[in-house]
């Protein structure tokens, strides 16, 4: 039987709900262990598109991996709750959900929001796994506690400032939205610059959050005559500066960070994000080659969503909590919060189905996981 997406949602965060008990239980002969987790995404909202995609994918996979594996002797749970790109509700939600015993937070997103959900995770010890867009403050070493699945926006900002320099573009310009993510993404950027010793930005532009009055940043970046232009925004926002870019007069390179949302800029912009280059730091969600997305299509196909990067995305990080669990049941522990902090420190080189997961890297050492790909007028993927 098929379930929209939002149905799939629905059920999830009833689900959720509804396994609030118990972290143990008989099932037939054999006793199985629970794993709560806790998620807080945009169900609402300026990234609902990004918030639903990434929460499905997980829950697609837990699913069947649930399924699939009946003596496993656990059964991985995610309770979800609705931020609405929030930062605030983002912390509230973490510190409801913990309050309730999750076992870990999981797949929180917007850089804002995981910056102040972690604020409170930190202060009881909480796993905090699989940020969305997370700062690049929280990919710090000294945090024992996070672990990641997305390469860090310095990593993004390093492979795309590198391709400019392929290109020979010295007059680079940044766009971004007037907020966590943006600021983070422009200072990423800078950095990228400095590491790889080219001229700086030539001009900046900063613009209100999920916002079509780009005006400002369009005039503010023609008059600086850019080769290039990186974005660090939402799909909203970037297509109206490129629409406003273009009917400018700009004929330069537009490129973006994943977070921008790939399916949802084609849906905004159709035939004109010909050409536009996005950061992508997942395999495509048509890379049928790539054993992890044969998997992924497998289980997606049995209902009726989608396939997006952004659901991709959240199966991979649903996988490699899966194995994380797995490895510390296996060592003859129990998936508790040590247990599971072993475990993920252990997984600097999972390779999750031909993707290579590093959940403790170090600087710029995700870089080798992005890829650049462009999309034809016609929605096609070309790398």
């Amino acid at each position: 039987m098929g379930f929209n997406r939002r149905q799939l949602v629905l059920s999830g965060i009833s689900a959720g709900v509804a396994v609030a008990g118990p972290a143990v239980w008989a099932q037939g002969p054999k006793t199985i262990r629970k794993v709560l987790l806790g998620q807080s995404v945009p169900l609402t909202g300026a990234a609902d598109q990004i918030g639903l995609a990434y929460l499905n994918g997980a829950k697609i996979c837990f699913d069947a991996l649930n399924a699939k594996n009946p003596g496993s002797g656990y059964r991985i749970e995610v309770k979800a709750l609705d931020d609405g790109y929030d930062p605030a509700k983002a912390a509230a939600n973490a510190k409801q959900l913990i309050d309730e015993g999750v076992d870990a937070l999981f797949g929180f997103a917007g850089t804002a929001s995981c910056d102040a959900a972690f604020a409170v995770a930190k202060s009881s010890g909480m796993l905090f796994f699989a940020p969305f867009a997370a700062s690049d403050t929280l990919h710090d070493p000294a945090l024992a506690n996070v672990f990641h699945v997305r390469p860090a926006l310095a990593d993004e900002a390093y492979k795309v400032a590198r391709h400019c320099a392929t290109l020979n573009q010295d007059r680079i310009a940044v766009f971004a939205e007037d907020d966590a993510m943006g600021r983070a993404g422009l200072a990423a950027v800078n950095q990228a610059l400095i590491d790889l010793k080219r001229p700086p930005l030539v001009a900046s532009a900063l613009s209100a959050v999920n916002s079509d009055k780009v005006e400002g940043a369009v005039a503010q970046l023609m008059k600086a005559q850019p080769q290039a232009i990186i974005q660090v925004s939402l799909f909203n926002s970037a297509a109206a500066f490129i629409r406003k870019m273009r009917r400018a007069g700009f004929g330069g390179q537009f490129l973006t960070f994943s977070v921008v949302g790939i399916d949802p800029l084609f849906s905004a912009l159709g035939k004109e994000i010909g050409g536009i280059v996005i950061s992508q730091v997942v395999p495509s969600p048509r890379s049928t080659g790539t054993p992890i997305i044969r998997e992924y299509l497998d289980v997606l196909n049995q209902t009726d969503q989608t396939p997006s990067y952004e659901s991709v995305e959240g199966y991979i990080a649903a996988r490699s909590f899966n194995e994380g669990v797995r490895r510390s049941v296996a060592a003859g522990g129990k998936p508790d919060r040590a247990g599971l902090q072993k475990a993920f420190e252990s997984m600097t080189d999972y390779d999750v189905g031909g993707f290579r997961v590093n959940l403790r890297p170090r600087q710029y050492e995700s870089v080798r996981a992005i890829d650049l790909v462009s999309i034809t007028p016609d929605g096609k993927i070309v790398r």
